[in-house]
């Protein structure tokens, strides 16, 4: 499915085009903290974890974050966790692929996502397109990136196989990413995923931040063994996977907790 608009990122970005994203991000990270923090009841969980890493990772080092998808407004929701300072310095915030079909249908609409750092990938085109390219150049140059693998909003919560966009990530990168899984619950209760697609209020939400890891011991074995592409993309992303399903239950079960408190 081609994108519907005009590729939005400049080649060299000006100073205006600066200015108005740290607006953007700025304007709706502000609005995501006020949202989550204080319209909602939320629990986070090793939050000095992320802080560290947005904060202190060392330079050109590339943070690559992964969660469960919930809620369609996971992003920009999820980012209530973090701290004012964070989202009003933009070059520290995430990069992250969204669906061109929902986020760059318009001209206007893709202005506004793109100087909100969204990346539009288009479905059915596989892991070597435009927007992947992007957001491999992104981790790269050391940046921050956040996928949902699982390519979609998953409204059953069921196991739902990965995506292998963040195995060809991993492969490809040039550096080695610090590797962040997370898991949330509650955002389709801010926002259910059925009519009339309203942010709610009152409701509790937990996310849980797990350890940080590297696949490089990974990626060197699967070289020396001379795997294919394919195979190492599927290798990774399974990996990947498997990490991040571990906080699963951890997540639920603090959640649950959560709403008994009064």
């Amino acid at each position: 499915m081609p994108l519907e608009v005009k590729w939005p990122f400049p080649p060299a970005p000006s100073l205006p085009w600066n200015l108005a994203s740290r607006l953007v991000m700025g304007l709706v990270g502000s609005y995501s903290c006020f949202w989550t923090r204080y319209m909602n009841k939320l629990n986070i969980h090793n939050k000095e974890v992320l802080y560290e890493l947005i904060d202190k990772r060392e330079p050109g080092t590339p943070l690559l974050t992964v969660s469960n998808h919930q809620s369609c407004m996971d992003d920009p929701h999820l980012w209530g966790i973090l701290k004012f300072r964070h989202v009003w310095n933009v070059q520290k915030l995430r990069w992250t692929p969204t669906a061109s079909d929902i986020c760059f249908t318009q001209e206007l609409h893709s202005r506004f996502f793109s100087l909100g750092r969204c990346v539009p990938v288009c479905r059915g085109d596989g892991v070597y397109q435009k927007g992947m390219d992007y957001i491999l150049e992104k981790l790269n140059h050391g940046d921050w990136v956040h996928v949902f693998p699982e390519g979609k909003v998953n409204m059953t919560q069921e196991f739902m196989r990965f995506k292998w966009g963040v195995g060809r990530l991993l492969a490809e990168c040039r550096l080695h990413p610090i590797i962040l899984p997370l898991w949330h619950v509650g955002m389709n209760d801010v926002l259910p995923n059925e009519p009339p697609y309203r942010p709610r209020t009152g409701q509790k939400i937990t996310v849980l931040i797990g350890k940080p890891f590297s696949v490089q011991p990974l990626l060197e074995r699967l070289r020396a063994e001379n795997k294919s592409a394919v195979e190492m993309r599927k290798a990774l992303t399974d990996f990947i996977q498997e990490e991040i399903q571990t906080l699963k239950e951890q997540a639920e079960r603090l959640h649950q907790t959560f709403k008994l408190q009064s």
